[in-house]
């Protein structure tokens, strides 16, 4: 194992010149043994950490599909705003003046943890066509490989929403003597077949785009590669993260700005075509991911979560979550039409150590566990409390 503070690793193509800074820091590992039997003869893990560690406070907060390991502080290079940063920080609902926080960006993604985009040890070339199919346990494998590099052998608290709920549903399976308390928040114990079906349609977008070549684009120059299909993607996850009311709400059937969306030109056949408002909103989402994000990445995180079921291979679902003995709150959103309470009430009623389903009240679907601060704040203390008991 090598420590390294503060590096550039390959981000996409964002950082692969070594000439850009971020408050990342690295481990790199020599090997990785997958679920599958794949070994990875290298992985690096990128990471950040808020607060001091005094032997008992660590917090390990888990990111979502898009996510990375900045989820606090301001735009740095390659990354966005800190993705929690209403919730984390000095005398905010994850005090970092008595918690030790860390956030790691997952396997398989493309914030500095190796992925896809990564230079395969053997050439030096992107891993590409080559990379593995991970799992979300494989995901929570690597986690304990960063936990035992830092000497945290406990983490007091462990906070997950979305996919980053399923490492923290896995966590408690696989290590629950590493976790004092947890918040599963707008997960599921296991993917449902709507939530791959949909899933499924956002790879096929990607690898159907005519530049995926398989997954072998990375060597085709900066702005080249699926972009297209990656941005189309997102636009479908879009109309999922969000709700029809909110829609509605906000754009109606408003056309964008001066535009005509009734003229004569057909949207997607001529550039200039006019839109309603919520197809520039679209087209905003899915730009906006295509410059900070890797389709090769997204490829292999949404394939994680479609094989996510943490039941499988350990017998009933009842039983696997009956199991848990680790304190657990579990929270939901009344609107959220990609993982609907009924997901959340099931971990709820199955895990002996949950409180009741807590119902986050919000007009933003899946998108409430990072919009709705105060909410989610609330249950972020919640939990911290179970965690100082």
């Amino acid at each position: 194992m090598s420590l390294a503070s503060n590096v550039s690793r390959p981000v996409d193509q964002i950082e692969r010149d070594g000439s850009t800074a971020s408050q990342r820091k690295f481990i790199t590992f020599d090997g990785m043994v997958l679920e599958s039997g794949v070994v990875l003869p290298e992985v690096t893990v990128a990471y950040e950490t808020f607060g001091k560690f005094n032997g008992s406070n660590a917090v390990l907060i888990e990111h979502a599909l898009t996510g990375d390991s900045h989820v606090a502080g301001q735009s740095l290079a390659g990354q966005q705003s800190g993705w929690w940063n209403d919730l984390v920080g000095s005398g905010k609902s994850v005090d970092t003046d008595e918690w030790f926080v860390i956030c790691a960006n997952v396997l398989g993604g493309c914030q500095g943890t190796t992925g896809p985009s990564s230079p395969n040890p053997a050439d030096g070339f992107a891993w590409g066509s080559r990379w593995p199919r991970i799992s979300v346990r494989d995901q929570v494998s690597l986690e304990v490989m960063l936990a035992d590099g830092l000497g945290i052998t406990k983490f007091a608290a462990m906070l997950g929403g979305s996919m980053g709920g399923m490492r923290t549903l896995e966590w408690l399976v696989m290590h629950p003597g590493r976790v004092g308390a947890a918040l599963l928040l707008a997960t599921s114990a296991r993917a449902s077949a709507d939530q791959v079906g949909t899933q499924t349609v956002q790879i096929a977008a990607i690898t159907n785009d005519a530049q995926w070549n398989n997954g072998d684009y990375y060597a085709l120059g900066v702005g080249r590669g699926p972009k297209r299909g990656l941005a189309i993607a997102r636009q479908i996850a879009q109309l999922t993260y969000r709700t029809q009311e909110e829609f509605d709400e906000r754009f109606g059937l408003d056309a964008q700005g001066d535009e005509n969306p009734y003229g004569r030109s057909i949207p997607g056949r001529d550039l200039n075509a006019g839109r309603f408002a919520v197809q520039s909103y679209l087209d905003h989402h899915g730009n906006k991911l295509v410059a900070r994000f890797d389709a090769g990445s997204y490829v292999s995180l949404s394939d994680a979560m479609n094989t996510h079921d943490v039941s499988r291979g350990r017998g009933s679902l009842q039983d696997v979550l009956g199991n848990i003995t680790v304190p657990v709150v579990v929270g939901g959103i009344d609107s959220d039409r990609l993982y609907p309470l009924h997901q959340q009430a099931e971990l709820a009623q199955f895990i002996p150590g949950a409180q009741s389903l807590k119902v986050i009240d919000s007009l933003f679907g899946h998108d409430g566990f990072l919009i709705e601060s105060e909410q989610v704040g609330a249950l972020v203390q919640t939990t911290l409390d179970l965690a100082r008991k």
